[in-house]
């Protein structure tokens, strides 16, 4: 959302070759061959629902027989967070890395491997191994005593998040932003100086019926509790959604995450929740719910995955948070959404904001974006590129699909908080990538991301589209075609969920999408050639 959420809202990142004495490796730009035809991206990658000991142990294997090309040094260790498996029997296991024990922040890697388990290659930043001493000079209480809002105990961890590793305190502090959003920032302290290296914010910041205040009446699977109904889905990991009745969470929340208020859940003696207004205040749930109902189910349909944590877990949405609150965010475990100030911004509990918010924890559980720098903007970008294909997914007459970012919602100018087509059009936001981008805010870094996704979806120059008008520029005098929104969004799910790691920048994330190009039309083909195509629009080369 605008400066919108808790969280709110070099080296290649993508595939990197290895060598190793007696083993035949090739890197062939991707990690699996292109299907022999344009089949659909649920089959060319699924979720590996649970990853065996046999696996993991095969996979940790793999990566520590070629040590020296990923940097795997003494006293390191991995431990799998994730893994996908295509069609063809290829497997990318996202592994987490440790220093002696401590988390290694932007350590984490991509093996990629065939079905017969030949190493294709690496997805990672860490630039060489870790090599460095675990023993602070600053103490856990002299570094969280540099900030006062401090809560909790200091988490001794190994940073490589955009610099050289360096042996850091994390310290966390809270409270509120500016709009009210909650605050819940992790500060890396060095260890050894006692000087700050950076800060995180960790919020991530947009059968019945539901009469909706921007969706018109819409089904919804509901939950029978004796003759009560209740605003949940069975069949979407029961999802539900509560009334927060315009409290905020507590400052132990903020920081910490914990002893969150939960709300109360929408219940109605009918099957019907809502009534179109504001006055009935099942309404903005009923908003929500469907958001999360539609989104869970253009991730199932269109990609195989099951939820946000893709597990078949669900989560739940909080409505009428706060007062006059014109924000919504996901914080880690579930979405919450204001009621804006009634004036120029109403509820914020739109399609795409929900598809927004919901795709901010399908990247915390995929390649986990750190939420600052170049790799803040990039996790921006994906929420407002799935928002946008959650909201075309729906095809709901009532809010049709756009590439416009909350309009249902902005009451004055009816034309939300961001467009794709052009985002400078706002003042803050970035059109064209430059060596200043990583120190921007995520939401106008985002920018970039998104103004390659529309160039590579619609093209460039004038068009108009379910009744808006675009007319993208490029940052390079270039004349760019699309390929389709699809395409292009099954391109930026793949380099997502197989070749982003934490701190993925620009640069590698055209590397990336590359790979997730050839690998699901072949490398020359019309998808590959415009993704290479709306990467140089935006300067990002």
């Amino acid at each position: 959302m605008p400066t919108t959420h808790t969280r709110r809202l070099a080296a290649s990142a993508a595939v990197v070759a290895l060598a190793s004495a007696g083993v035949g490796l090739e890197l062939t730009g991707s990690a699996s061959a292109a299907p022999s035809s344009l089949q659909d991206h649920q089959r060319v990658s699924s979720r590996l629902i649970a990853a065996t000991g046999a696996d993991a142990r095969s996979a940790i294997s793999a990566a520590r027989s070629h040590a020296r090309a990923l940097r795997i040094g003494a006293g390191e260790g991995l431990r799998v967070k994730d893994a996908t498996r295509d069609s063809d029997g290829a497997t990318h296991v996202h592994l987490n890395r440790t220093y002696h024990g401590l988390r290694v922040v932007g350590g984490d890697l991509i093996v990629h491997r065939s079905a017969s388990g030949r190493v294709l290659g690496a997805s990672q930043t860490l630039r060489r191994a870790i090599s460095l001493s675990t023993k602070p000079r600053v103490t856990a209480h002299q570094a969280k005593a540099k900030f006062a809002k401090a809560a909790g105990k200091p988490r001794l961890v190994v940073d490589a998040a955009g610099h050289a590793p360096r042996l850091a305190w994390v310290v966390k502090t809270g409270g509120t932003q500016a709009d009210g959003t909650p605050s819940r920032i992790a500060h890396y302290v060095d260890a050894r100086t006692g000087k700050q290296l950076r800060s995180e914010q960790q919020i991530e910041t947009v059968d019945g019926n539901g009469v909706t205040l921007y969706s018109g009446t819409v089904p919804l699977d509901l939950t029978k509790s004796g003759s009560t109904y209740q605003l949940k889905s069975a069949s979407r990991g029961n999802t539900y959604t509560t009334d927060m009745k315009n409290a905020e969470d507590s400052y132990l929340c903020q920081v910490l995450g914990s002893g969150c208020k939960t709300g109360t859940l929408f219940t109605s003696s009918t099957t019907t929740f809502g009534n179109g207004s504001n006055s009935n205040r099942a309404t903005a749930g009923a908003d929500a719910q469907y958001g999360s109902d539609k989104t869970w189910d253009y991730y199932k349909s269109t990609f195989g995955r099951n939820g946000i944590f893709g597990t078949g877990k669900g989560s739940y949405n909080r409505v009428h948070y706060g007062q006059d609150y014109v924000n919504a965010f996901w914080d880690g475990t579930k979405m919450t959404y204001g009621d804006g100030d009634g004036t120029d911004y109403g509820p914020l509990v739109s399609l795409d904001v929900a598809g927004h918010e919901m795709s901010h924890g399908v990247t915390e559980n995929t390649a986990g974006l750190t939420y600052s720098g170049e790799s803040g903007g990039l996790n921006e970008a994906t929420s407002d590129i799935f928002g946008t294909m959650v909201e075309f997914y729906a095809n709901n007459a009532k809010d049709p699909g756009d590439y416009l970012i909350g309009e249902q919602f902005d009451l004055t100018k009816h034309v939300g908080f961001r467009r794709m087509d052009n985002p400078a059009s706002d003042g803050s936001s970035l059109n064209c990538w430059s060596a200043t981008a990583g120190s921007a805010d995520v939401h106008y870094s985002s920018g970039i991301g998104n103004h390659f996704f529309y160039l590579l979806s619609e093209g460039s120059g004038a068009k108009t589209l379910n009744g808006v008008s675009y007319n993208s520029p490029t940052c390079n005098g270039s004349a760019v075609s699309g390929i389709g929104r699809t395409a292009a969004a099954a391109i930026w799910y793949r380099a997502l969920t197989t070749y982003f790691t934490s701190s993925t920048t620009y640069a590698q994330a055209r590397t990336a999408t590359l790979s997730a190009a050839k690998d699901l039309y072949g490398s020359g083909s019309t998808q590959y050639n415009g993704v290479a195509a709306a990467w140089s629009a935006v300067n990002v080369s």
